[in-house]
């Protein structure tokens, strides 16, 4: 089933990029935010991810998973 997922992350990880493509190869509809280019982000996905900073951190119907591991 499509769904709408945020994806928190850095433009230069190669992890964030493979969890990018890999969800919208799949047809979901994907927002990516780099954290870098916004204090008011990278604050946000602390938030969400409880203070931890790997990345990328994937918010999918209100479930957050950290880190990618090719799985969609």
């Amino acid at each position: 089933m499509k769904q709408s997922v945020t994806i928190y992350g850095k433009d230069k990880c190669p992890f964030t990029r493979a969890a990018v493509d890999a969800l919208r190869e799949k047809g979901d509809e994907v927002v990516y935010i780099d954290v870098l280019k916004s204090e008011e982000m990278m604050d946000k996905m602390l938030s969400i991810s409880g203070g931890g900073r790997k990345i990328p951190v994937i918010v999918a119907d209100g479930e957050v998973s950290v880190g990618w591991q090719g799985k969609t």
